[in-house]
């Protein structure tokens, strides 16, 4: 069985992607392409039903099919390439997605899943190779960040200014 992380812990997934032995009732991942391909049948599907987005579609490509996702799932064909990010924010912030936000794929790597976290990202399937428990400790390695992410976390700054603000408001 495939570990993943998931919410910083290490779990089974109880995902299958489109080709593996799934059951018909099971949690599905299935590619966009499929996804438009028989828009009814993924409609009547009676598990729970995810897309896997390349870092070269929108959105937007979601608008129809967001309210019936469970998860989305987005490639990292590389570690250099940031795309995902932008998608993982465009899905969580513009399009108000509040299902599970997938990372999948050659570039989702332990030096990378602290700011996959920061995106909105709350599941990483780790690149072949990569040892999950270090990937796991890295997720815990900062507990404050400079910039604003779609994580429940607050950026430093804002911490600061709450802190000036309760100190020289009494």
């Amino acid at each position: 069985m495939r570990h993943i992380l998931k919410r910083r812990e290490i779990l089974p997934d109880d995902w299958y992607h489109f080709g593996e032995d799934a059951p018909v009732d099971g949690a599905l991942i299935v590619p966009l392409a499929e996804l438009r391909k028989d828009p009814e049948r993924w409609r009547n599907w009676s598990g729970k039903l995810g897309v896997r987005l390349s870092v070269d579609a929108s959105y937007d490509d979601l608008t129809d099919a967001l309210a019936r996702l469970s998860l989305v799932a987005v490639e990292f064909p590389n570690a250099g390439d940031g795309r995902g990010y932008s998608l993982g924010r465009q899905l969580r912030d513009a399009a108000g997605f509040r299902g599970e936000l997938r990372a999948v794929g050659a570039g989702v790597r332990q030096d990378q899943v602290f700011l996959m976290s920061r995106c909105g990202f709350d599941s990483l399937e780790l690149a072949p190779g990569e040892d999950l428990e270090a990937a796991r400790r890295a997720l815990h390695r900062y507990d404050v960040a400079y910039q604003p992410g779609s994580a429940a976390t607050s950026p430093v700054v804002t911490i600061r200014m709450q802190r000036y603000f309760s100190a020289n408001t009494s």
